[in-house]
């Protein structure tokens, strides 16, 4: 892993995270969605850390060569900000500016909801801030989408892991692809949310269409194929917990906060985030143009332009030693 910080191993207590730090100053924790792992901030990592602040990308529990239980209560919010705040407490750190992609923005959003305390800012890459919906979440897609949206198909426990298990390269070349144009999105229809059907049934993904080199690619293969899948997948197996974790916490979060959206985002579409200042008083929002939802890959150095602008005017980091 050229240019990526060395393993640490850090005891939180209940599991071990996998850990990647580098620079000094205000601690930043970078927390990254599925399918991914802490290696998804590669091209971050450095020019955070040259700023002037304290980088740490852990793989999340049941990621990388994190500890991976099996038991899907272990994957439900509470958990998982619990982990964050055992990772801060292991390292010695009170506070952290929190910064999320994907599901890793829908962990440090409620992470600043269930332990302010502990977090000084927030940023949330693609995902927003959302109050709790009216009912519990998977009635919702399975009304609006029905049977055939991934996150209903995931409920089957053990079925997806299996799937995606048998040609994991074939997986992360179907998932990390340029986005697709408006013409491919309405040829797909339904079917774009239909993740497994897509995998099995689907043509092979265009190599040519791949967003991250092959020496990359490996280093996803080469992590899932250690540690499964079932970690991420049971992340949506508590999408309705999570739910009723969240449902009676107060949503509005007033730290200091930004939005980074990715123009072309099919999955987290930038209108996602229309109105959350109502629930995000102190929010800045920025959108990257001509990109998809990968956008740590896919534009990183504009990701990384306004993040360190942000970072620098709300959490001013003293000159890094050279």
């Amino acid at each position: 892993m050229k240019d990526f910080p060395d393993r640490r191993a850090v005891n939180i207590g209940a599991a071990t995270l996998s850990t990647y730090e580098a620079g000094a100053g205000p601690a930043l924790v970078l927390v990254h969605g599925w399918p991914e792992i802490a290696y998804s901030w590669k091209n971050q990592i450095g020019p955070l850390a040259a700023a002037g602040y304290h980088v740490i990308a852990p793989d999340l529990k049941g990621f990388g060569a994190s500890s991976a239980p099996r038991d899907k209560s272990l994957y439900d919010i509470r958990h998982l900000t619990d982990d964050l705040v055992g990772l801060l407490d292991a390292l010695g750190i009170e506070r952290a500016i929190f910064c999320g992609h994907d599901w890793g923005g829908a962990v440090v959003w409620p992470m600043a909801q269930l332990h302010k305390d502990r977090v000084a800012g927030v940023i949330g890459v693609c995902t927003p801030h959302r109050p709790p919906p009216p009912a519990p979440p998977l009635s919702i897609i399975k009304r609006r989408f029905g049977e055939k949206h991934y996150f209903i198909q995931f409920q089957d426990e053990g079925a997806a892991e299996r799937l995606f298990e048998t040609d994991i390269e074939r997986f992360f070349r179907l998932m990390f692809r340029r986005p697709p144009t408006l013409a491919e999105i309405a040829k797909i229809g339904p079917r774009m949310l239909d993740l497994p059907g897509r995998f099995r049934d689907g043509p092979a993904p265009d190599r040519a269409s791949t967003i991250i080199c092959d020496d990359d690619l490996r280093v996803y293969v080469d992590a899932y194929r250690r540690s499964g899948f079932h970690g991420g997948v049971n992340l949506y197996r508590n999408i309705d917990r999570n739910f009723e974790i969240m449902r009676d916490v107060d949503p509005v979060i007033r730290l200091p906060s930004l939005w980074v959206g990715a123009e072309l985002d099919a999955f987290l579409p930038p209108s996602g985030a229309d109105g959350m200042e109502a629930i995000v008083p102190d929010l800045e929002k920025a959108i990257v143009r001509s990109c998809g939802h990968w956008v740590m890959w896919e534009q990183p150095q504009a990701l990384n332009a306004i993040l360190i602008d942000w970072l620098q005017r709300k959490f001013p980091a003293n000159p890094p030693q050279i």
